[in-house]
């Protein structure tokens, strides 16, 4: 499956790094075609304490990929006695995304972030199962051009929780202007180093609004 392909399935994630943590987010359609299937989609989940994936692709592939991962992690810090960390995570998602493809041919796109003892992560899961480390960002699905271009503009070293959730929005914002796969708003997870979780939602009526 060539990423081409892969982008006409629709949908705008992202990830990034700032100063005390890691942000992911999406926004909240879920297209088939050229139809709008669902206007408020879960596509940013906290699957153990400060570790949280995005996702696009196939929603029932995607559903059944997060209930084994989640299974996998409990199994891991059972027979580690320890908790599982980012890099951990994103391997075991690897492998069931690339088993998944070679046994459904379902398409599922997957970033991994968090933060552990060894700091801020943020892995890409491509749907053919490869894995990548991200070293300050990356984007998924059909409106990551946009977010890509926005980020790279705009995207420094050390960004305070404020500065990083403006840029998440402003990247996201660009897509849902731009995209038709991707709208009616967006949802961001802050996930830092020291304090509580958060989830900031925000829901856009039209795409330009």
């Amino acid at each position: 499956m060539s990423e081409k392909d892969f982008l006409k399935t629709g949908t705008t994630t992202l990830a990034l790094k700032y100063s005390n943590g890691v942000i992911l987010a999406a926004d909240k359609r879920a297209t088939a075609g050229y139809t709008i299937v669902q206007k408020d989609v879960e596509k940013v989940h906290l699957i153990k304490d400060k570790i949280a994936v995005t996702i696009a692709g196939s929603v029932s592939e995607i559903q059944n990929i997060l209930k084994l991962i989640k299974a996998q992690i409990k199994l891991k810090e059972l027979e580690t006695r320890r908790k599982i960390v980012v890099e951990e995570v994103a391997g075991l998602l690897s492998n069931l995304t690339y088993n998944t493809i070679r046994t459904t041919g379902g398409v599922a796109h997957f970033i991994v972030g968090g933060v552990d003892k060894t700091g801020e992560k943020i892995y890409d899961v491509f749907p053919d199962g490869s894995l990548s480390e991200v070293k300050d960002f990356y984007s998924s699905g059909s409106g990551m051009s946009y977010v890509l271009g926005v980020l790279e503009a705009n995207y420094k070293k050390d960004l305070s929780e404020k500065e990083a959730i403006e840029l998440a929005e402003n990247s996201l914002k660009a897509a849902l202007e731009r995209d038709i796969g991707s709208g009616n708003g967006y949802k961001i997870l802050v996930l830092p180093r020291e304090g509580e979780v958060k989830m900031i939602d925000k829901t856009i009526k039209k795409n330009f609004d």
